[in-house]
């Protein structure tokens, strides 16, 4: 349950704005109506909800996770794998800049900003196009901070130290940030620097934690980001802006894995030692240049063009990965390697949305949007290509209609958003443990109108229910695909399993704000026929493209008892996946479970809150629910191997702010009871893998002081 009901975040910044109601407007929804007005799930992390939570865990991702009960429990680790909104990835952005790059997905797409230049997060549930390519899951919109509002110098500081229960001293962590805004007339800069230092995770049992050495870890890590904004006022209504931003996050590599037993539930820690090779790293760049006016001829106008520069570099495993063998370079079984994925996208973002003349009542958004990508996946020690160089190109124009009918009571929405779509890869050859096969270049294209409508009803202030049908649209993981072909003939002008993924997703839902109750129900159907599927082959994740349907209930509810100051609340999710285990049988039907790393487990989230005067304060609880995978498209299943299932478990945090005069004093616990637990990634994967075995965070403390002048 997130903080802020939907709806309603609490903090607003430049990116956005409140109607004349009130109401939030979503910059991620591609329109200046409010929220309200909209056939969509949307939920706000408005600025304290967020500082809030990262307080707790530390980044945006674990904020999201913690507070969306559909959103999978995150890895705590660099990579995301794995991790899923409804079931299905969801589309990171910055801004409206798309961070996933689903050409090879590296997986590093929540760590490319520090959460200190991060005012607010947008997420809107399932699958929809708005923002183009990757929102199979949804959107998870990063909105930076914004200008300063008054003439003059302005700025906020963070000081901050984390520990584990044990206070080890390679437990140790902290992180320093400042930001700096000044303002003249219509001329504004903000300029910010944030750097942070992890020590060494700690289970509940007092053990290190496993080290994950070649995905990348956040755990003894130091990271270091920079933000910068210039902005001018052209006129009243219009405004031109500037945002820049670097981030980098390295590892120390002052640690290496040991194994740990999954038959005695003995998860893997590690020793002191320098692992093989460089250390994992992700670097992420980005600038974006854009010109609003809210008032050009009676209309809102949205431009933006991007650049973003990404670098995932992924470490080496200290036993020789089969993988990566070539006899041609060295002894079957001595070669060590390790890949960095190699990306860079430039795009152009344009929307105007009008009311028509003469019927008000009528909104109208048209749009065109572009997106050019070229990706790439190298292994660094010896030089050879594993993806070769990808381009991807998209063109995509759209347009949107809403109607207001009986006074704003009932509304209808529907659009069109046409994808143009080309990829391109030259001739390459695959490495040697995929047969060296001579697999022929192309540029297969693909076009597909992406549909969405809704209609929502208001029969009073506060009450809403909605129905909404959206197709979202991504590309499957073209460089896993492309890595692993093994056999020979292959032409990628019409080689089937780089064409895109067209999910749907059909919705309903109810919300009731009056008073101090806020609740909402949603239920939703979501469906791909040919979409994607992450299979363990080798030690290495590859993909298979088979039908999926996923399904799902979401139960939401906050309410203001009366003590002043106190807020209850819970949020609960379903979900339901299921794919196709015989995909060669020419029959097109799902038999089999999704497995953990393609579904999270149902939840369940309580949370109490106080924030009256200088003190505010939250306790939250997850529960985890136990999940029984069924693999068998067999009607009995008994042969299913029940490795992988889920045991559940329940996690405890609190966190308390006392506001002075010299800026406001934090404590955040994470893991308040110090449970130990298996993370759900590492306890339903790799069933004969004792090194990636990982236990979860234990108790960890966070004191922080912030001041804001």
């Amino acid at each position: 349950m997130l903080a802020a009901p939907p709806l309603a975040a609490q903090t607003i910044g430049s990116e956005g704005q409140r109607d004349g109601d009130g109401d939030i407007v979503v910059t991620a929804a591609r329109s200046a109506l409010p929220a309200s007005a909209l056939p969509l799930t949307i939920d706000v992390i408005d600025n304290d909800a967020l500082n809030q939570q990262v307080a707790i865990s530390g980044s945006v991702v674990d904020a999201i996770s913690t507070l969306t009960p559909s959103f999978s429990p995150t890895r705590q680790k660099l990579s995301g794998s794995g991790e899923s909104l409804r079931g299905r990835s969801p589309l990171y952005a910055i801004n409206g800049i798309p961070q996933s790059t689903p050409l090879r997905d590296g997986s590093r797409d929540g760590f490319t900003i520090d959460p200190f230049f991060v005012d607010r997060v947008e997420l809107i549930y399932g699958s929809n196009a708005l923002q183009g390519i990757g929102g199979a899951g949804g959107i998870v919109n990063q909105v930076t901070v914004g200008p300063p509002s008054v003439d003059g110098l302005s700025g906020r500081t963070l000081i901050q130290g984390t520990a584990d229960d044990g206070f080890h001293d390679d437990g140790l962590g902290g992180k320093v940030a400042g930001l700096l805004s000044y303002k003249i007339d219509r001329f504004d800069a903000t300029f910010g620097a944030a750097f942070e230092k992890r020590g060494a995770f700690y289970d509940g049992h007092g053990n290190r934690i496993g080290i994950d050495n070649v995905q990348g870890e956040t755990m003894d890590s130091k990271s270091w980001s920079l933000f910068g904004r210039l902005g001018y006022a052209v006129s009243d209504s219009a405004r031109l802006d500037l945002i820049l931003s670097r981030y980098e996050l390295k590892s120390d590599a002052d640690y290496v894995s040991v194994p740990g037993d999954r038959d005695i539930g003995l998860p893997s820690s590690t020793v002191r030692g320098t692992p093989p090779g460089l250390p994992a790293k992700n670097l992420a760049q980005s600038a974006a240049l854009s010109f609003t006016d809210d008032n050009l001829a009676d209309g809102h106008l949205v431009t933006q063009i991007f650049y973003s520069r990404t670098r995932d570099t992924f470490g080496s495993d200290p036993a020789p990965v089969a993988t990566f063998q070539d006899a041609s370079i060295a002894p079957y079984g001595t070669l060590v390697d390790q890949s960095q994925n190699r990306s860079r996208k430039i795009g152009t973002k344009f929307s105007y949305e009008r009311s028509l003349p003469g019927w008000d009542a009528l909104t109208a958004t048209i749009g065109f949007d572009t997106l050019f990508d070229k990706t790439e996946q190298a292994l660094l020690l010896t030089g050879r290509v594993w993806v070769p160089p990808t381009d991807f190109r998209s063109l995509a124009p759209f347009g949107q209609l809403n109607l207001a009918l009986l006074d704003g009571k009932v509304r209808l929405a529907g659009g069109v958003r046409n994808e143009n779509v080309r990829i391109k890869i030259d001739d390459f050859t695959t490495l040697a443990s995929y047969g060296s096969r001579q697999v022929k270049g192309g540029s297969p294209k693909f076009s597909d109108t992406l549909l969405n409508g809704g209609a929502i009803f208001e029969p009073a202030q506060g009450i809403r229910a909605y129905v909404s049908y959206a197709e979202g649209y991504t590309v499957p993981d073209v460089g896993r695909i492309t890595r692993s072909i093994n056999r020979d003939g292959v032409d990628l002008s019409n080689y089937l399993d780089i064409s895109p993924i067209v999910s749907n997703n059909r919705e309903i839902g109810v919300e009731v704000k009056r008073g101090p109750i806020d609740a909402s129900a949603a239920y939703f159907w979501s469906t791909s026929k040919n979409g994607q599927l992450l299979v363990l082959v080798n030690g290495v994740f590859e993909v298979q493209r088979q039908r999926v349907e996923i399904q799902g209930l979401e139960l939401n509810l906050s309410v203001k008892p009366p003590v002043p100051g106190l807020k209850l609340s819970m949020g609960y999710a379903h979900l339901i996946g299921r794919t196709d285990g015989t995909p060669d049988d020419g029959i097109d039907k799902v038999n089999i479970d999704l497995d953990g790393a393609n579904i999270s487990p149902d939840r369940l989230n309580f949370a109490a809150s106080y924030d009256r005067g200088p003190l505010s304060a939250r306790i939250q609880t997850q529960f985890y629910f136990a999940r029984r995978f069924d693999y068998s498209p067999l009607p009995d299943f008994a042969g299913n191997d029940r490795s992988n299932d889920f045991g559940g478990y329940n996690l405890t945090d609190a966190t308390v702010r006392y506001q002075t005069a010299f800026g406001g004093i934090t404590l955040a616990v994470q893991n308040l009871f110090d449970k130990f637990y298996i993370d759900y990634n590492s306890d339903t994967q790799r069933p004969t893998d004792d090194t990636r075995f990982y236990s979860g965070r234990g108790r960890t403390f966070t004191l922080g002081w912030d001041y804001r002048f």
